[in-house]
């Protein structure tokens, strides 16, 4: 039988390629699948057979001033970015503080045309990606799901690192002092969410959650390999998918300049956020430039503002999912996706930590030997070329990722993300 899923995704690409994935699936087997996304958005999902009944997280711009897809947190991660040279614990108040508060107030202002879209299209099951609560979502008469497409440990346990910390899971030595900086600069704000929140009908939020864990399902995207349920089991109602690849990407084959060249083949991308650093960009193509190996760049927003070596091809967006599988390595800001991307493909990684819960991704490939983190800001040319020869020359790794990325693949996680979303409210 036909139903209705509404995803909500946040306006970023990694959550929404997330459901995409998921949705793919859904539509294939019949569903009606309305992304209920942010306007910037507008075109692009229904160009994959999805419906589009969008909403606008801040005031729209002006007539005839176009928008790229996402492009509120481009421009927000771009004017924030020196904060990234700062210890994470610094950043608590002077980064990540702030995008929960601009998270919020996209919340505030859309909580009526969620209602709207609620009342228009009627969903059986209203599914959202995003890491802070919309009340419109939660107060549906459709049962509500959550999908966490970030770093596990956004749900926090004693014997796991902070979350946003980036340190090490064997070393306890920093965690309280983080957690009480959390504490500090965190609590007005989540006070002040958790009452307007209430106040649209919704229940509170948990102690400085920022959203609701749904009563229905909960699904996260991590690989077994590098989870942390050895030391934090998920409570009940959470689902782990090892990986969600979306089936809608572009073909893809090596570019005829880079295909006759020697070297192996390597993927850089800092996301669509990462990318938005052109000086950082800059000094990646500087020194990997210099190297005898071949790259595939996802340029990112400010593609045009910098320019590649010859021994690099890339554009603004690259069909990731079918890039990764034709390289030897991956070069990534540790984003959820590309970091379970990756090693659905079997590729070892260097990451390079910007913001958020990357820091806590790189963190977790280099504890469990899939990879080297770097510092992102800090890094020596030979440290970079270091890590790369030294990943590239490493067999026994490169056996255990490609065994790894093979038990994820056949787990189908896309499909069975769709199974268990078919059976809420059946």
């Amino acid at each position: 039988m036909s139903r209705t899923f509404l995803f909500m995704p946040e306006s970023a690409y990694g959550p929404t390629n997330n459901c995409i994935g998921i949705g793919n699936v859904l539509r294939q087997r019949g569903h009606r699948v309305v992304f209920a996304a942010e306007a910037s958005w507008a075109g692009k999902l229904e160009a994959l057979g999805f419906q589009e009944d969008l909403v606008d997280l801040a005031p729209p711009p002006e007539p005839g001033e176009d928008q790229d897809a996402g492009q509120f947190w481009t421009d927000f991660i771009r004017d924030t970015a020196p904060e990234f040279r700062k210890p994470t614990i610094e950043q608590l108040s002077t980064f990540v503080q702030p995008t929960w508060q601009a998270l919020i107030d996209g919340a505030m202002y859309c909580q009526g045309q969620l209602t709207e879209i609620i009342e228009r299209q009627r969903p059986d099951v209203v599914i959202e990606d995003n890491v802070n609560c919309f009340p419109a979502l939660v107060t549906s008469p459709a049962p509500f799901v959550r999908i966490m497409s970030c770093n596990p440990l956004e749900v926090r346990g004693t014997d796991v690192p902070p979350v946003f910390s980036g340190y090490p899971s064997n070393d306890r030595t920093d965690w309280d002092r983080f957690r009480a900086e959390y504490e500090r600069t965190h609590r007005p704000m989540w006070q002040a969410y958790d009452e307007w929140v209430r106040s649209c009908g919704a229940p509170g939020l948990s102690d400085l959650d920022f959203i609701h864990t749904s009563e229905h399902l909960n699904i996260y995207t991590y690989p077994e390999v590098i989870d942390y349920t050895d030391a934090r089991p998920m409570p009940g109602r959470w689902e782990r998918l090892d990986s969600s690849v979306r089936a809608t990407d572009a073909p893809f084959a090596v570019p005829d300049q880079l295909r006759d060249l020697p070297g192996s083949l390597i993927y850089l991308s800092l996301g669509s956020l990462g990318s938005a650093d052109v000086e950082l960009m800059q000094r990646l193509v500087d020194v990997l430039g210099t190297t005898p190996h071949r790259y595939i760049v996802s340029m990112g927003p400010q593609h045009d503002q910098y320019e590649l070596a010859d021994n690099m091809w890339g554009e603004q967006q690259v069909p990731q999912v079918n890039v990764i599988p034709l390289c030897d390595l991956v070069i990534t800001h540790g984003g959820n996706n590309t970091t379970t991307e990756s090693i659905h493909f079997g590729k070892p990684m260097v990451v390079l930590p910007l913001f958020w819960d990357q820091y806590d991704n790189a963190q977790r490939v280099h504890e469990t030997g899939f990879g080297i983190r770097l510092d992102t800001y800090r890094f020596t040319d030979e440290q970079l070329t270091g890590a790369i020869e030294r990943l590239l020359a490493d067999n026994e790794l490169r056996t255990r990722v490609a065994a790894a990325g093979a038990v994820v693949r056949s787990r189908s996680g896309t499909q069975r993300a769709a199974d268990l979303i078919e059976r809420v409210g059946m």
